[in-house]
């Protein structure tokens, strides 16, 4: 494999690599975030005119964005204004962010320091990044799309949230949902259908819940049915053996017939002789 890049001088957006290979974002939800994060300083446009621009589709944008939202590259707030109406803020990053960071953003309470080339100078202070770094995605894992499902709920629903450790206790069982041939989405409704305005433990609800809400082992395969053989009894006639035979039913019986009716007539000639014997003797 040969590849050839040359690096831009201008018009061009930094773009770390965790975003490129994220496992869980999909290619309309890359877009989406890359093409937010190419816009000038200053340019206000909503994500929804973003996706309208990129090309992205009403229902594929929904699903981008929640998806952006679920890993913290996006948040929004909806307040009521004069007269009753409505607006919505957003605020899209380039690294994930948890509600609280994002509110402070939001509220001018904490800036990002933008990356620089040169190294600080030994001792030096360096300044503090809004923000987290990309988590384990799972790949290195046992259970790794488990993983990731438990880092997702997570990160949706705040009364849920659970540490690394959490996540990786909680993995074998979310592994044997899917194993059970259960879906992301009922993984889900599981874990965070009617949770209560305060959860004391986040990690023990959730063991809780996929345990006793555990589905049903999945039903063994049904083997595929036994191929369909000619039948060697000279009939024409195509069937499906039940074991080894190689004539149809029809056959077999008209065999099983001509078989009793040769032995009925076996017996009658040995009857015959022994009557005939039976004579000469007298």
């Amino acid at each position: 494999m040969f590849r050839h890049a040359i690096a831009p001088t201008r018009f061009y957006t930094p773009v770390s690599n965790e975003i490129i290979r994220h496992p869980r974002l999909s290619s309309d939800a890359k877009c989406l975030l890359l093409w937010q994060l190419s816009l000038p300083p200053g340019v206000d446009e909503p994500l929804s005119e973003s996706a309208r621009r990129a090309g992205i589709k009403k229902t594929a944008f929904g699903h981008a964005k929640r998806e952006l939202i679920a890993e913290g590259y996006v948040h929004e707030w909806r307040r009521s204004g004069p007269r009753g109406r409505w607006s919505t803020t957003q605020l899209v990053s380039n690294v994930p962010l948890t509600p609280a960071e994002a509110l402070a953003l939001r509220d001018g309470r904490d800036t990002v320091t933008p990356p620089t080339d040169s190294s600080p100078a030994p001792g030096q202070p360096t300044g503090h990044a809004v923000g987290r770094p990309q988590e384990n995605t799972g790949e290195n894992t046992p259970n790794p799309r488990a993983t990731a499902a438990l880092t997702a709920v997570s990160r949706s629903e705040r009364r849920l949230r659970l540490s690394a450790r959490d996540v990786k206790a909680l993995a074998p069982l979310a592994a044997e949902w899917f194993s059970r041939g259960a879906t992301l989405a009922e993984l889900r409704d599981a874990l965070t259908s009617g949770l209560p305005d305060a959860v004391r433990s986040p990690v023990g609800l959730a063991r809780d819940r996929l345990t006793r809400k555990m589905p049903d082992p999945a039903p063994e395969p049904t083997p595929p049915p036994v191929p369909l053989s000619s039948c060697a009894g000279g009939c024409g006639r195509v069937f499906r053996p039940v074991t080894d035979e190689a004539t149809c039913r029809d056959c077999r019986t008209e065999r099983a017939a001509d078989d009793a009716s040769g032995a009925i007539a076996a017996t009658r000639r040995g009857m015959a002789a022994i009557r005939d014997i039976l004579a000469a003797q007298t």
